[in-house]
């Protein structure tokens, strides 16, 4: 790689491109998953991908995690452009893969490794750290996370919500600067959402970059400062602060966010938007 690579540098400053995405397509065989798509995220910046099944949301997040690439256009990472060129770098993969931080949607399958603490310890051993520097992470996660009673447990036993909690954790231990998060409280019961949505809050809050792929306009409401809406043509519907977007009725109809349910009052039928999350909970997207 070229000596001013920089994924291998300094943190990247407040403000300064984390993520370049420019006019990047994607598709499946002969389904397109991306249209056209172009952003940025700025360090620090606290964002949600939001769209309906088959959006995009998860085929963007695995670009941005240098798990595929884009058919035409680019993606860009701490200045260095993602490619299968560059990921065969070991030293640019390696700086890559300590730098962001990826949580599936679906557990199972992230999760392969005998115990929970080893689960844990498989991403910072990987990364060539120091065994005490390893161990150390590993327990202060284990702590923030309350997964104490759980360290010797096999993954596979664990219920859905303590399996999304150590696959935060197994991420978390890499100590990275941006953090994808594919549909983070999917199929959990409320107060675990609510737990992993609270650190979503702080995570953001201690400066990491957090970029939340979902659904659920509640969650977005909580933790993301920007949203990018991914309209059913796998485009870019709507980019702009929470607030406004979380507020725009007619863009979240037109994306298949909420939809509007007839009610009779008073002998009137009237229509109210609802949000339908709910159906597109369960099983992953393109």
């Amino acid at each position: 790689m070229a000596e001013n690579n920089q994924v291998g540098g300094p943190a990247i400053g407040e403000g300064n491109a984390v993520y370049e995405v420019s006019s990047v397509s994607y598709s499946y065989e002969e389904t397109g998953a991306l249209d056209d798509v172009t952003f940025e995220v700025k360090a620090g910046e606290s964002l949600a991908l939001l769209g309906a099944n088959g959006s995009g949301k998860s085929t963007l997040l695995k670009m941005m995690n240098a798990l595929i690439f884009p058919s035409s256009g680019s993606v860009r990472a701490f200045g260095e452009e993602l490619s299968e060129e560059s990921l065969q770098d070991e030293g640019f993969s390696l700086a890559f893969r300590r730098r962001v931080g990826f949580v599936f949607q679906n557990s199972d399958a992230q999760l392969f490794s005998p115990s929970v603490w080893e689960e844990i310890a498989f991403g910072p051993l990987h990364l060539e750290l120091e065994p005490g520097e390893v161990e150390e992470r590993v327990e202060a996660t284990v702590h923030i996370l309350g997964l104490e009673h759980l360290r010797d447990r096999p993954p596979f036993h664990l219920s859905s919500g303590e399996k999304k909690k150590v696959a935060l954790a197994s991420v978390l231990a890499i100590s990275p600067e941006v953090l994808l998060l594919d549909e983070p409280t999917a199929g959990l019961d409320p107060k675990t959402a609510g737990f992993l949505a609270r650190l979503t809050v702080q995570l953001a809050a201690a400066g990491k970059t957090v970029i939340t792929a979902t659904q659920d306009l509640a969650l977005a409401k909580e933790v993301a400062g920007r949203a990018i809406v991914l309209g059913e043509d796998h485009r870019t519907a709507g980019d702009g602060p929470a607030a406004r977007i979380l507020g725009n009725r007619e863009l979240l109809l037109s994306a298949n966010l909420i939809h509007d349910h007839p009610h009779s009052h008073a002998g009137m039928e009237h229509y109210h938007p609802h949000s339908h999350l709910e159906e597109h909970h369960h099983g992953d997207e393109h």
